[in-house]
């Protein structure tokens, strides 16, 4: 069973102002040499005082004339810097640098971006640094509402011990990052111990495995590596979301890969496009079914997955097989259980201690290692002639 919490990370967040006026101080002192380049190009704030600048922060012009001097300046200390000799730690102050100053900041109402009159973006970036005290640490969200800072911590379990057999804490955002593209990780683990050198079991091999996980894990590509590595993917399917509320989804047209075309409720047909898109478009403007299907005025596009009849046979298993949804309901909630034993202690939620991936992922090995310890001596684990060994 897999599943992820989020853990809070050890730092503060930063706004976009703190994390400029840091990121300038972090290169006067880590890179020889550019404290002084910093006097001489940089004349928007005096960067050997830290905080926030003294201004009016309800006036919006003085805001975005702020903004507009720190962009500036880091863009011109990123400039006189370039073709420096730089060691890793020198060269990684510099980029963020340069990362901070682009991340959250757009041109100016009226500005191309060429003339130095910058705001604050009015979105967040999609894989935003949060503090340049931790690099590392990201924003994510469990919820539309719910919006939560640090890393992401993934584990896969056994479902009737709760034995934690792998483990990986990640950023919090990127899809490298994410629950599936981090259980795939787990699956090839596994496979490999299972059978070192090579990727012949079957599905009725005693080493085949049943992974239970949510719908956040049933995508198609990891149900592919799942049935690729001859195990059984017991993964509920994502909700399927109509274009038109309660009417038709993409269950409801037929595929026929072979003759490479789609079929609509209404009878139409159109051919499936290279990059898998089957555009229906002026057909729909007579259909008697088009209230149901689609409020485009260009007409219903339905684009196929490169898995789409692994996911669409998922969603038939799933829909006609109650013993699948009962191994479901009976074994994927235990690993609940493990996520509040590791995120958890005292009945508090854990907050990292440490920067950066490495070292908090270095803690969570720990951690799981420690769990698994009392999980086994709770069910009989001692010592006997100078080996371990489980008594029965």
């Amino acid at each position: 069973m897999v599943d992820s919490t989020i853990l809070a990370d050890a730092v503060a967040t930063q706004d976009t102002i703190t994390q400029l006026v840091a990121a300038v101080r972090r290169v006067a002192r880590e890179v020889p040499g550019a404290a002084a380049q910093i006097q001489a190009v940089c004349s928007g704030h005096d960067y050997r005082t830290p905080g926030k600048p003294q201004i009016d922060w309800e006036d919006p012009q003085a805001k975005d004339a702020l903004v507009s001097a720190l962009v500036n300046d880091a863009n011109a200390l990123v400039a006189a810097l370039e073709g420096a000799e730089l060691d890793e730690q020198q060269q990684s102050a510099v980029a963020l640098l340069a990362l901070v100053a682009g991340q959250d900041v757009e041109p100016a109402e009226g500005s191309d971006g060429t003339d130095g009159r910058w705001r604050i973006a009015r979105k967040v970036a999609a894989d935003r640094v949060i503090s340049t005290v931790d690099p590392d640490a990201r924003h994510t969200r469990k919820s539309p509402e719910s919006r939560r800072d640090g890393y992401r911590a993934h584990v896969a379990a056994e479902p009737a011990t709760g034995i934690i057999t792998d483990e990986a804490l990640t950023r919090a955002a990127g899809t490298e990052n994410s629950d599936p593209a981090v259980a795939e990780r787990f699956l090839a683990a596994e496979t490999t111990q299972a059978t070192p050198g090579s990727q012949d079991i079957t599905a009725d091999d005693d080493r085949a495995l049943e992974w239970y996980g949510d719908s956040a894990y049933g995508t198609g590509d990891l149900r592919d590596a799942i049935t690729k590595a001859g195990h059984l993917a017991v993964l509920k399917p994502k909700p399927l979301q109509p274009a038109v509320q309660g009417g038709f989804t993409v269950d409801d047209f037929t595929v026929d890969r072979q003759a490479g075309t789609v079929g609509c409720p209404g009878g139409h047909v159109r051919p499936i496009s290279t990059t898998g898109v089957a555009t229906f478009g002026a057909l729909c403007r007579t259909c008697p079914l088009r209230q149901q299907c689609t409020t485009s005025k260009t007409g219903r596009k339905i684009v196929l997955h490169d898995h789409d009849a692994l996911l669409r046979q998922a969603r038939r298993d799933w829909a006609a097989d109650p013993a699948l949804r009962e191994a479901y309901r009976q074994h994927r909630p235990n690993v609940e259980r493990v996520i509040s034993q590791l995120a958890s202690r005292g009945g508090r939620r854990l907050k990292l201690r440490y920067l950066g991936t490495a070292a908090n992922n270095a803690w969570l090995k720990r951690r799981t290692a420690a769990l698994n310890l009392r999980n086994l001596i709770g069910r009989g684990l001692t010592r006997r002639g100078g080996a371990w060994v489980l008594a029965t």
